[in-house]
């Protein structure tokens, strides 16, 4: 069974997100020791993090110290507290505790209780302080500062999610690209997927086949005429699109990529269940 967090990830429940790249998740803990308690987590589901390969051990921590230079801007305190339990939840995550005292990392104390819109006020603070931007979809895209989803695009992936052996939203994105063609490496810089990842190309028809059918996945016609204008934006108003799969099971990240006129990459983004 997949953990909370990776069920967050999967988009299949809520949370106040403070920053987001290919591989990380950071958001706000719910049962917080103070205001501004935030979990950093691989995407990847990893029980202990020091199982975590060399590389992605690395690569989470350089993404904590991104967001704990947001928290420590947008939260007033001296300093920022790094801990790691591992024994709450059997996924991989760093604690990131705004500290004025000691005692405000103690994990016997009893924990806060933050009113919503508090925890939405504090979520968007600290995602404005992240350096080089936060990589949520409202803000420039992970990777690329500056690249904004075109309006319709966003409208058109609103709402949708895609089915595989679980359902998974998609994600409007954009990137700032490079001219020319994009090599697999470039490619996975670009996403935030580790270097070595498996990237695999597919047709986006073959992709959504099973989505644009009507007597599809979806069992709904109205979904199924969602993802054909969606199809439709993206083989006419994109130029090249096709689908990247990047990584190997369980969990695959899949982008539907095309250049728009004035050489972004732009498209959706989702994730694989595949066991």
């Amino acid at each position: 069974m997949p953990s909370i967090f990776s069920r967050i990830v999967a988009g299949e429940l809520p949370a106040y997100k403070v920053a987001e790249d290919g591989r990380h998740l950071a958001f706000l803990d719910i049962t917080p020791l103070v205001e501004g308690h935030v979990l950093v987590i691989p995407k990847r589901e990893i029980d202990y993090i020091f199982d975590l390969p060399a590389e992605e051990l690395a690569s989470l921590h350089v993404f904590a110290q991104r967001v704990a230079k947001g928290l420590r801007a947008a939260v007033p305190c001296k300093r920022v507290g790094v801990a790691v339990i591992g024994l709450e939840v059997p996924h991989a995550h760093i604690h990131l505790v705004p500290l004025n005292k000691v005692g405000d990392i103690n994990f016997t104390s009893p924990k806060i209780k933050v009113p919503e819109a508090r925890m939405q006020e504090l979520a968007t603070a600290i995602a404005a302080k992240v350096d080089g931007g936060s990589g949520l979809s409202e803000a420039p895209a992970a990777g690329s500062p500056g690249a904004a989803v075109p309006p319709e695009l966003q409208k058109l992936v609103a709402g949708l999610h895609f089915v595989s052996e679980s359902d998974a939203p998609l994600e409007a994105v954009a990137f700032a690209a490079p001219g020319g063609d994009l090599s697999d490496a470039a490619l996975l810089k670009l996403l935030g997927e580790p270097a070595d990842a498996k990237v695999e190309t597919l047709e986006l028809t073959q992709f959504l086949r099973n989505h644009t059918a009507d007597d599809g996945v979806l069992d709904d016609v109205n979904l199924a005429n969602r993802y054909k204008a969606l199809q439709m934006y993206l083989k006419q108003e994109l130029d090249g699109t096709q689908v990247y799969r990047v990584g190997t099971g369980p969990k695959i990240d899949a982008y539907a990529l095309g250049r728009t006129a004035d050489g972004l990459l732009a498209g959706f983004k989702t994730v694989l269940t595949e066991t």
